[in-house]
C-alpha cells in the first residue's frame, strides 16, 4: 500500500504569459545619441509626438538644442552625457564609424540604463549598399561589449528616416524586430516602438541574431533604390 506522504502531485503550470501584454513605459524619458542625424531625429519626432519624453544627444549640446527647438514637442537637447544620464531609455543611432568610439567614451554615463542600438554597419561602392560584420558580430553585440553595466537590445534598424520625418504621414506602417538577453528589457522595446501609430514591436531573438537584422538594411535600400519606395517590414502570422 502507498503512503499518500510519498506521492507528489505536479504543481499547476501557470498559464502562458499573453505575448502582447506589454509594460506601460509612457512615463519614461527617451535619450536619442545622434538624435540630430536623419535617422535619430525622425526617431525623437515620432516617439516625443506620441506623447513621449525625449532628450536629443549630441557632441555638441548648442547642436542638440537647435535640432530639439526645430522639433518642438517639448523636445530637449544635451550633449551625449548629459542625454544619456537623464535619460531610462537611451537609443543609440550615431554613424558606424564613430559607434565604437562614441559608446566607450559614455560607458559610466549608460551603467544601469537600457540601451537601444539602431546601428547598422554599411559599407557603399558603386554597386551600391552591402553589410559588415564587426569584430564583435554586430553593432548591438560591439555596444554590449563595451557597456557591460548597461542592459543592450537592438531595434529599429528598419525604419524609412524620410517617413519618419514627414509630417503628413500619421502612421508608420511596419514592425520592428527587438532582440535582447532579457525578456523584460526586449518588451519594453516592444511597447516604445508599440507607441508610434502603425508601428509594432515583434520579439526577434537574442543578440547574436542582430546581425542579419542589421544586414537586412542593404537589401531594404536596394529594394528602395529599385521601386522609389521607403520599404519597411511586416512579420506575418504573429
Amino acid at each position: 500500500m502507498t503512503s499518500t506522504d510519498s506521492v507528489q502531485k505536479d504543481p499547476a503550470k501557470a498559464p502562458a504569459k499573453d505575448p502582447w501584454d506589454l509594460p506601460d513605459v509612457s512615463g519614461l524619458v527617451v535619450g536619442v545619441l545622434g538624435g540630430t542625424g536623419d535617422q535619430g531625429r525622425g526617431l525623437a519626432y515620432r516617439l516625443a509626438r506620441a506623447g513621449q519624453k525625449v532628450i536629443i544627444g549630441s557632441r555638441a549640446a548648442e547642436r542638440a538644442q537647435a535640432a530639439a527647438d526645430e522639433l518642438g514637442l517639448g523636445v530637449e537637447g544635451a550633449d551625449n552625457a548629459e542625454c544619456a544620464r537623464r535619460s531610462d531609455i537611451v537609443i543609440v543611432a550615431v554613424p558606424w564609424e564613430g559607434h565604437g568610439k562614441t559608446l566607450e567614451s559614455l560607458r559610466e554615463d549608460l551603467a544601469g540604463k537600457l540601451v537601444v542600438d539602431c546601428v547598422n554597419p554599411l559599407g557603399f561602392d558603386k554597386k551600391g549598399a552591402y553589410a559588415l560584420k564587426p569584430e564583435e558580430g554586430s553593432a548591438a553585440e560591439q555596444a554590449a561589449a563595451l557597456l557591460p553595466d548597461s542592459r543592450v537590445t537592438a531595434a529599429f534598424h528598419h525604419l524609412s528616416a524620410v517617413l519618419l520625418q514627414d509630417e503628413a504621414v500619421d502612421e508608420i506602417d511596419t514592425d520592428v524586430m527587438v532582440l535582447g538577453e532579457e525578456r523584460a528589457d526586449t518588451e519594453i522595446v516592444q511597447a516604445l516602438a508599440g507607441r508610434i501609430p502603425g508601428m509594432r514591436g515583434v520579439f526577434a531573438g537574442r543578440l547574436r541574431n542582430a546581425h542579419q537584422v542589421e544586414s537586412l538594411v542593404a537589401n531594404l535600400i536596394s529594394v528602395n533604390r529599385r521601386y522609389k519606395a521607403h520599404a519597411g517590414l511586416r512579420v506575418t502570422d504573429v
